[in-house]
Parts: C-alpha cells; sequence; structure tokens
C-alpha cells in the first residue's frame, strides 16, 4: 500500500487522518508537519488524502459489521464548482450508516443506483424510512421488484415496507450534520471527482467513530489504531 513512497507510512497516515476527520486545511497540515521537523507540501498532501481514501475503505468495508434491517433514507446537499450535487445516504435503527452515494443529480436513476449498491452490500432491509421525497419512494418499490425477481429461492420474498414520515426521518438528518460540518470548512469542492473520494473519506472517518468495523483484539480502537489496523 506504501510501497515506493518518500515519506514514512505514518507521516502518510496521519495527514491522511487528520485532513478528513477535523476541520484542517492542506496548508494547515503543510504547516502543521513543518513543526515537526517534516517537510511536506500541501499539495502533496492533497494526492495522499484522494489516493488512499478509497483504498482505505475498501478495507474498512472488508471488516465492517451487518446493519440492522430497518434503514432510514435521505439526501444532503453538497457544492461543487459553486453548484448543489446530492450525496444520498442511508443509516440503520441504531444510527449505523448502512451505505452512500454521490450524484451530480438528484433524480430516479440515481436514486435507483444508491438503492442497487445498498441492497448489493447489505441484502434487503425489513423497511425503509424515507421523508415524502416521491423519487426516492418509487426508487424502492422498482428496486425491490427487482430483487424478488432475481430472487433464486422458491420461497417469495415480503415486500419492503415503506414509512413516509418527516418526525421519523430526523434521525438520519442529524447525521448528515457530522458529514455537512467537515464539508463547510472545505468552502466547496473543484470536481465530482475530487467530492467523490474525499466524502468517501469522511464517510469513513463517520463510520469509524461509530465504531462499524470488526476488530479481533480491540472492539472500541481509537482513529489511530483503526488507520493503523487497516494499512497494515
Amino acid at each position: 500500500m506504501f510501497k515506493g513512497r518518500h515519506f514514512d507510512r505514518s507521516v502518510i497516515l496521519l495527514c491522511v487522518r487528520w485532513y478528513l476527520a477535523y476541520n484542517l486545511s492542506h496548508r494547515d497540515l503543510e504547516e502543521m508537519m513543518a513543526e515537526r521537523g517534516v517537510n511536506v507540501d500541501h499539495s502533496t498532501v492533497h494526492r495522499w488524502v484522494v489516493h488512499f481514501s478509497p483504498q482505505l475503505l475498501e478495507r474498512f468495508n472488508q471488516r465492517k459489521r451487518a446493519v440492522s434491517g430497518r434503514w432510514h433514507i435521505d439526501e444532503t446537499y453538497i457544492k461543487v464548482r459553486g453548484k448543489w450535487t446530492y450525496l444520498y445516504r442511508a443509516i440503520d435503527s441504531l444510527g449505523d450508516t448502512v451505505e452512500f452515494f454521490f450524484s451530480e443529480h438528484r433524480d430516479l436513476p440515481s436514486a435507483k443506483r444508491f438503492l442497487r449498491k445498498a441492497l448489493a452490500r447489505h441484502g434487503r432491509p425489513d423497511r425503509v424510512v424515507i421523508d415524502g421525497s416521491r423519487t426516492n419512494l418509487e426508487a424502492i418499490r422498482s428496486c425491490n421488484a427487482e430483487h424478488r425477481l432475481r430472487n433464486p429461492s422458491r420461497r417469495a420474498l415480503k415486500s419492503i415496507q415503506i414509512r413516509t414520515s418527516l418526525y421519523l426521518n430526523n434521525r438520519i438528518e442529524q447525521d448528515h450534520r457530522r458529514v455537512k460540518r467537515r464539508t463547510r470548512a472545505m468552502l466547496g469542492f473543484k470536481s465530482m471527482a475530487c467530492a467523490e473520494v474525499i466524502l468517501s473519506g469522511i464517510e469513513l472517518i463517520h463510520m469509524m467513530r461509530k465504531q462499524q468495523a470488526r476488530f479481533a483484539y480491540n472492539p472500541r480502537p481509537s482513529l489511530k489504531a483503526q488507520f493503523e489496523l487497516l494499512a497494515a
């Protein structure tokens, strides 16, 4: 994972972790590393974040514990190049992150892609709570029908229960805040590709704080310990 890198693994992981977890800029990290005797350019920190965030997320997902069968689904706004884009998110009844999907559009195809991704990774939920979005409602119905048609067993699958409630979906609205708080300090993204990668890293940190991964020797490791375990 770190083969051929000029800097030590501990320096790279520290910069990536601090950038994703706290309201720090690349230049802040450049200055902080200089105070520790490490001369690293802010553009290098950016390249580390973009390169290693997806790899760490992939390793985290291999250890991610199962989610419950009751999901809350909603989307939130993210600014890219001065325009609003959309981050689809789902959490379960315990508040754990189920899945997320970044899209330039807020439409039925985007909602379907998000749901297919969640269903492929976690299987069918028993119930889904939405806030009244007609697009999400149609996407759930469509993906539910597709999943039932592809069912290889002879047993009939129960339909996913759909509940529309602004009040019940406050749970995921509150969960959006942690992600929004970090992106707000970034003052917007310059490209969709960069935004997608960095958002995946922010979601990774959020799941780490929720202790959503299984680690055999330490059931509640710190962020630092989790990064080191994933990079091992």
